[in-house]
């Protein structure tokens, strides 16, 4: 299957080639930055590419001169209606009305498959995303990052790429004992104590009672009077397996299931940080060093110490940075480092999904990445910023420590999987968000979700009213398409370039952009119909229109599950 963009991607390479061939084009000249894409003025034509601006100079030839040259054996093409150079050598092309048709017959043809690409040539791409603390459910501040990973590992799995969804459990840290401790209060209520107001600094949260509940039965009172050395770890351990349960479950509710779970303490019980230490001595990347004093005030009782240092500035860091602390365990840098080597193993690429207040934190894993992998392994963090939650305007608050935060599933169950995932990717990640309850199921244009939605529903409904007129509409004549309609068609042909510029970027709001302008698009074309008769897609006097015109709104609706499907979204057959 070869959608029109890839099939002029091919033909402008076959017309440089013979160029070559002829000896009007210097050979082997670097072709990766040739695009071929959409005019910014849709009066200039229906294709562009700039092939002769980013290879003129590089062959040593006038720009204009390669573009007059290029576009003689471009408008040879059965395809191609018209070619016009425009200003110092941009090539404009005018395709054929048959070109667009074929494109629908295309879409239809594919199926669930249109817009699939090989552009990522089975290479293996490992994406972590979510990985929150294992303390507690999942709340909306984790449900940006949850979607917007999700949807970019199926958006790549789309472009050809094999992927790893994976989940970073930081069980090894001090906000596991924090959570340990809480439950074994929870443990001794369960006994029959009374055990007032959860302390300061503690987990107070009602969902650690059942947890409590479960080692009371386990265990009875054998923990309750003994010291704390006695329970810390059986506690801790049986915490966080509950956590993780409950933090499963909430995924699932926005369809999302990862790969792998990947655990912190597990990483420092294969002794990792060990063997990344190693690998980084031996290429003299760690070295034993001082840390400069703080800035500002100096603490009197502040000393410089002799850490083990990571050269973390030879890859465009501020400054080493230390892998252990004073005390010999690995700060959370050293883990987070080992972590990293571990993916590596087993991906050729590398995405982290993190919160917009880890932004600090990229300079450091990103040197620690390319210095691990010797350069080998592309690394990209993705920053996605928080979402204030509104109720009609007004702020919802929410607090994690105080146990009354708005958790993810109670906002699932209140407005339904499809509008948290689609509201998520309506804006770029690193963009602010607010997401109102009342907006987000708004039935208007305004909503992105209802809008796309109802694109599809009015398509299947359209299918059932011609059923229902008793029109046969099984075998289309695509030559009834006209000019206006063949618009429609032009809109849908980009969404193959869509997701390969999409996955490239590593950005999955790119789909959801697309499709409310797919949307909008189908929407105008339907309503045009209440103004001109002649216009309406149902003509129960024209079989054959109304055949062409129905196969193509199936086209555009294809088009829209397709890109749905990517979001993790449903789409909708009736609103």
């Amino acid at each position: 299957m070869t959608t029109l963009y890839a099939r002029f991607a091919a033909h402008i390479d076959a017309a440089l080639d013979a160029l070559e061939a002829d000896g009007a084009l210097t050979a082997g000249v670097d072709r990766r930055n040739v695009t071929v894409e959409p005019p910014r003025d849709a009066s200039h034509g229906d294709l562009a590419t700039n092939a002769a601006m980013v290879l003129a100079k590089p062959a040593g030839m006038n720009p204009r001169a390669l573009a007059e040259a290029l576009s003689a054996k471009l408008s040879a093409l059965d395809e191609v209606a018209a070619v016009d150079v425009a200003g110092p050598g941009f090539i404009n092309m005018k395709l054929t009305d048959d070109a667009w048709r074929s494109e629908v017959n295309l879409i239809s043809d594919a199926g669930d498959a249109y817009g699939r690409s090989t552009v990522g040539a089975g290479k293996t791409v490992n994406v972590e995303y979510v990985s929150a603390n294992p303390t507690g459910p999942m709340h909306m501040g984790h449900c940006r990052g949850a979607v917007v990973g999700d949807a970019l590992a199926s958006l790549l799995e789309y472009a050809g790429h094999k992927v790893i969804r994976e989940y970073y459990v930081n069980d090894a840290g001090g906000q596991v004992d924090v959570l340990a401790r809480s439950v074994h209060m929870r443990y001794r209520e369960a006994l029959g104590e009374d055990i007032g107001e959860i302390p300061e600094g503690l987990y107070p949260g009602d969902y650690l009672i059942p947890v409590g509940q479960d080692l009371a039965k386990q265990h009875g009172t054998r923990f309750v009077a003994v010291p704390e050395s006695d329970w810390l770890v059986l506690f801790r351990e049986a915490a966080v397996a509950a956590m993780l349960v409950m933090i499963k479950a909430d995924l699932k509710l926005l369809g999302i299931e990862h790969d792998v779970f990947a655990s912190e303490a597990i990483v420092q019980r294969d002794k990792l940080p060990e063997a990344a230490e190693a690998f980084l001595r031996a290429r003299d990347l760690v070295y034993d060093g001082q840390l400069e004093a703080p800035k500002g005030e100096v603490d009197p009782d502040w000393e410089p110490v002799t850490l083990p240092l990571f050269r973390s500035t030879q890859f465009g860091d501020d400054q080493d940075r230390p892998i252990k602390k004073s005390n010999g365990s690995w700060t959370y840098f050293g883990a987070d480092m080992a972590y990293h080597f571990q993916k590596a193993q087993n991906a050729d690429a590398l995405i982290d999904i993190w919160g917009a207040d880890h932004a600090g934190t990229v300079k450091r894993i990103r040197a620690a990445v390319q210095a691990l992998t010797e350069g080998t392994k592309p690394f990209d963090v993705k920053l996605v910023q928080m979402v204030r939650l509104l109720r009609a305007g007004e702020p919802v608050k929410m607090s994690k420590r105080s146990g009354n935060f708005v958790t993810l599933a109670d906002v699932v169950r209140e407005v339904g999987k499809d509008v948290v995932r689609f509201t998520m990717l309506t804006r770029k990640a690193d963009a602010q968000m607010d997401f109102d309850f009342a907006k987000v199921v708004e039935a208007s244009k305004d909503n992105p979700v209802f809008y796309v939605q109802y694109a599809h529903a009015r398509i299947c409904s359209l299918k059932r009213k011609v059923a229902e007129a008793g029109i046969d509409a099984t075998t289309p004549d695509v030559s009834k398409l006209d000019a206006t309609d063949l618009e429609l068609a032009k809109l849908a042909a980009q969404f193959p370039r869509i997701v390969e510029s999409a996955a490239a970027a590593r950005e999955p709001h790119r789909i959801a952009f697309y499709l409310y302008d797919l949307a909008a698009a189908f929407h105008a074309y339907w309503n045009s119909g209440n103004d001109d008769p002649e216009r309406r897609i149902l003509l129960v006097n024209s079989v054959e229109t109304t055949s062409a015109r129905l196969f193509l709104a199936a086209a555009i609706g294809q088009v829209i599950a397709n890109g749905l499907s990517i979001m993790g979204v449903t789409a909708a057959v009736e609103m």
